[in-house]
């Protein structure tokens, strides 16, 4: 493992070069845009997404490395710049393996078939006869074997394969995909040497730090620099326009410090006495929105599904279960805040900068600055955490224009405030669901009504709310069968700006729904683990874009004929979960519970039991789940299970924690004092993953963990304490249930 470098272009970090890759000085052979082979047989992979713990650096080369049969300790990564030629470089919405597996695989494949035709040419025998074996070619009736790197002379004058001829490698034939591979940047990132955006510096580098509108829309109407400029190693005060509401991807604007380093960038900052012209956000207030959305989903909204006829059926009802759910805007709150560094010189704009999405940041830089966008070029650092938001460019375009400002390398420092106050936030949310039991406790009708602000707020103007469409994210594909089904989209207006969250709307659709289910297992007065699945009911697939949804019927980006709602996936990962769990076994005591949910969300299927223990003073400790997770083929199963730990650990801030709210337009929390996650010392004790076996095509992996473990924490503190969640975060709701419950 330790032959895997990491290569970035930055002053004090080598990029890999030809004279890297060759002992002679001769250009490497290039079969395919990811895949890069020198004449000493290092082959280098060209990794096109960003990586932020979830180990894309390690899954995307070894899915190439398998297919071409390479010699994984002579593979090298290196961090493709922002450029078209690669694909889609955003790394969002658990993409990465779910639309490249097959450019994965051809690229590894290609390889393979030159550097067997290669062989075989040099031998003059037939190309069937040789097969590439661990970094070398063999022959095996002659003995004859040759490195890659002694093949590469003859290969790079053959033509292409034709994608016809491309076979890729049985599941009995891999030797990497589907197996456990330790992280590329495991030992960099734990022995700080790893290089995220704020390692990088450049000769006559200045530091940034800015003072930003303190409400969405605000604008600047006075500065006093005078203090400002005497703090020692301040050098300059420069002001950044405002972007018109609602900005997009582009900076907020406000009033940039520019000094010799970040601390004398923040004292300035401090210094500086700034007035602001309110704008049309300035009364935002958390209470109070929250009364308008709860008010919202009280009336009927836009449906983005409809099956059958809910008002009959729920007017007709033996039982009739109403409940509401409500979530506070989340911050991304990632480990290391906005950072880029930028140089603008002559005609050329170099960034570094831990980007999601580097052509995202390339064209929206462009924009900005107004140059060719064949000028930018946008060097991707290791992501110390993204989550979505590193994925807008507001920071970078911040640093490209603060550089040309002051004809100098600039880097754009946020801090944990700045991160809190002047981010894109997760969207606030609140669903009313209604439900019809028959005198069976079989559900005959199902009412879900949610309200959130859109994230196409923050793109375009005087928009009412989301879009039905935006149910696909988890609300309007339940596998539920259920002969009466209508869900619904109710007016929100965005007084921020909106972005998305790991999981975007799936979390709160997902701690809704999770949750009301556990409600009417209650209500039917039956287990909810076999509720759950009487609920899910018999297998079929269902082509959502046929049946009930209204247009455009989204699927995550796949198509509802590869990607059905399919319930069999849902039912096997809740019967997995329900075995492993050891849900059926003793009861647990009272202040200890056991809760579950199932979510399909991003093509994967995941169940998860979730057990807590609520101590008096309403404490809620989780010391263990287990999750089982249906996500069609897996590249990475190491990756795979730690993500579905990530993912619980979030939804334990998002339930137990966390909220950003508003007073007269500000957010009111600055850091982690008061905008609270999971510490260590209340990480769960164990959490045991199960990954369904599959051939399938590849589901999402790194979001659908989080929107089932909402509704299994707040079932389970239900089966402790007898008190129900239905308002996030759970906060100070439980101290003294015992008298309560």
């Amino acid at each position: 493992m330790g032959g895997v470098l990491l290569a970035v272009g930055a002053s004090g970090v080598r990029r890999l070069g030809a004279a890297d890759l060759s002992t002679d000085g001769a250009a490497p052979f290039e079969p395919h845009v990811y895949v890069r082979i020198g004449e000493d047989g290092v082959v280098t992979i060209v990794c096109h997404r960003s990586e932020m713990g979830q180990g894309i650096r390690t899954t995307m080369p070894m899915i190439i490395a398998d297919e071409m049969e390479a010699d994984w300790a002579m593979c090298r990564v290196e961090q493709a710049l922002g450029d078209d030629k690669y694909g889609s470089q955003n790394t969002d919405g658990s993409t990465s393996v779910r639309d490249f597996l097959t450019r994965y695989r051809e690229a590894g494949a290609t390889a393979r078939a030159l550097l067997e035709d290669a062989a075989a040419k040099e031998w003059d025998v037939p190309s069937g006869e040789v097969a590439a074996s661990n970094g070398q070619v063999v022959h095996t009736a002659s003995g004859r074997r040759k490195p890659f790197g002694a093949l590469v002379t003859t290969a790079r004058a053959l033509p292409m394969p034709p994608k016809e001829r491309l076979h890729f490698k049985a599941p009995a034939e891999r030797r990497y995909e589907g197996k456990g591979i330790a992280s590329i940047d495991l030992l960099p990132m734990t022995t700080g040497t790893a290089v995220y955006g704020a390692d990088v510096s450049l000769p006559g580098m200045k530091v940034a730090v800015i003072a930003r509108p303190p409400v969405w829309g605000d604008t600047l109407l006075t500065v006093d620099d005078s203090l400002a400029l005497k703090v020692p190693g301040v050098e300059r005060i420069v002001r950044i326009p405002e972007t018109p509401l609602p900005g997009a991807f582009l900076p907020l604007g406000g009033v940039a410090v520019i000094a010799k380093n970040s601390w004398a960038a923040m004292k300035g900052r401090d210094a500086l006495r700034l007035t602001w012209k309110k704008g049309p956000n300035a009364t935002y207030d958390s209470r109070a929105y929250k009364a308008s959305l709860m008010n919202a989903v009280r009336a009927p909204g836009k449906a983005g599904r409809t099956n059958g006829n809910v008002s009959t059926a729920l007017a007709s009802a033996g039982k009739r279960v109403v409940a509401e759910y409500y979530m506070p805007h989340l911050s991304h709150a990632q480990m290391e805040p906005m950072v880029a560094l930028a140089h603008v010189h002559d005609d050329a704009v170099d960034i570094w900068a831990p980007t999601q999405s580097p052509m995202d940041a390339r064209n929206t830089v462009a924009q900005f600055l107004g140059v060719n966008v064949m000028n930018v070029a946008v060097h991707v650092t290791l992501l110390g955490g993204g989550f979505g938001r590193k994925s807008k460019p507001d920071f970078i375009c911040e640093a490209a224009f603060l550089s040309r400002e002051v004809k100098a390398p600039v880097r754009v420092q946020w801090t944990r405030e700045d991160d809190l106050h002047n981010s894109y936030l997760h969207s606030v949310a609140a669903h009313r669901l209604e439900a019809a039991l028959d005198a069976n406790g079989t559900v005959s009708a199902w009412l879900h009504r949610s309200a959130y602000p859109a994230i196409g707020a923050t793109f375009a103007p005087n928009v009412p709310g989301a879009d039905p469409d935006e149910l696909t994210n988890g609300a309007s594909d339940i596998p539920f069968d259920i002969p009466n089904v209508q869900v619904e989209i109710c007016p929100a207006v965005a007084h921020t700006r909106i972005g998305w969250y790991r999981s975007v709307n799936a979390i709160h659709h997902g701690f809704a729904i999770g949750s009301f289910v556990d409600e009417l297992a209650h209500a039917a007065k039956k287990d909810s683990a076999d509720f759950l699945l009487t609920l899910i009911g018999r297998d079929r697939q269902v082509d959502l874009s046929k049946a009930g949804l209204v247009a455009p019927a989204s699927n995550y980006g796949g198509t509802w004929t590869d990607h059905p709602l399919d319930s069999a996936r849902a039912r096997r990962v809740v019967e997995l979960v329900i075995e492993k769990s050891g849900w059926r076994g003793a009861p647990l005591p009272r202040g200890k519970g056991r809760g579950i949910a199932v979510h399909r969300s991003f093509l994967s299927y995941v169940a998860m039991v979730v057990e807590v223990e609520v101590l008096p003073d309403g404490t809620v400790l989780v010391p263990k789940a287990t999750v089982a997770v249906d996500a069609g083929f897996i590249a990475n199963p190491d990756r795979a299970r730690a993500q579905m730990e990530g993912a619980l650990i979030m939804a334990m801030s998002n339930v137990l924690y966390s909220e950003v709210t508003f007073a007269e337009g500000k957010v009111v929390q600055s850091n982690f004092r008061d905008y609270n996650v999971t510490r260590m010392r209340a990480a769960p004790r164990a959490v045991d993953v199960h990954l369904v076996p599959s051939e399938g095509l590849p589901g999402g992996i790194g979001e659908p963990g989080v929107p089932p473990a909402g509704g299994a924490i707040a079932n389970a503190i239900f089966a402790a304490t007898g008190v129900r969640v239905r308002e996030l975060p759970v906060g100070k709701q439980l101290a003294g249930w015992q008298s309560r419950a």
